[in-house]
């Protein structure tokens, strides 16, 4: 449980983007995991948004990511009541929300494979335009290469984070993201080309 003076007291304002809101939600969070029920309101409307935008860039199904939201949210009451106030909540977040997503992703991958073979099972993406583009054949692929490789892909080019932050969210070290990021790039290649190649 974090510890808030009472002089660090902050107004139950929506958070601002840049260093401000970044202080303001740390506060929040401090109140929150300090059992302040309208703080905790506040906190998780604040940051409903950015949890919703990190499980669609991994799940890609509109419906999916709002659920994999819901159940953070409903566990979020509990669990900042362990968050301790060190370092960054948004991080904290990042880690929750992401592996969130992948439990999700990784549940529906196994349903998956009880209706179809492996092998005729391509990726879960968005239907229609987007799907059948060339980014959205790129992530069709991202969604087939095994679980670390996958993560760290979606972590460093999906949501644009640093080696360094993604192997804070994976809890691994930075030399560990960066191998599964060149793991993956090769398989990758691997996968185009033999998605190229005459049948």
């Amino acid at each position: 449980m974090a510890v808030m003076t009472p002089q660090e007291s902050v107004e139950l304002t929506p958070v601002p983007a840049g260093a401000g809101g970044d202080q303001l939600r740390q506060a929040l969070a401090v109140r929150a995991s300090n059992g302040d029920r309208e703080a905790f309101g506040a906190f998780v409307a604040a940051e409903y948004d950015f949890l919703f935008a990190v499980a669609y860039r991994q799940l890609r199904q509109r419906e999916l990511a709002e659920d994999v939201v819901q159940t953070v949210c409903m566990r979020l009451g509990e669990a900042i009541r362990q968050w301790r106030g060190e370092g960054s909540v948004r991080t904290w977040l990042y880690r929750l929300i992401f592996n969130a997503s992948q439990d999700a992703l990784r549940g529906m991958m196994r349903e998956k494979r009880r209706v179809e073979a492996f092998g005729s099972y391509l990726a879960i993406a968005d239907t229609g335009e987007d799907a059948a583009s060339g980014e959205g054949r790129l992530w069709q692929q991202v969604a087939q290469l095994p679980d670390k490789q996958r993560e760290a892909v979606q972590l460093v080019y999906g949501e644009g984070l640093s080696h360094g932050e993604a192997a804070e969210i994976m809890e691994c070290a930075e030399s560990t993201v960066s191998w599964h990021v060149h793991a993956a790039k090769k398989r990758l290649r691997e996968l185009i080309e033999k998605e190229g190649s005459p049948a």
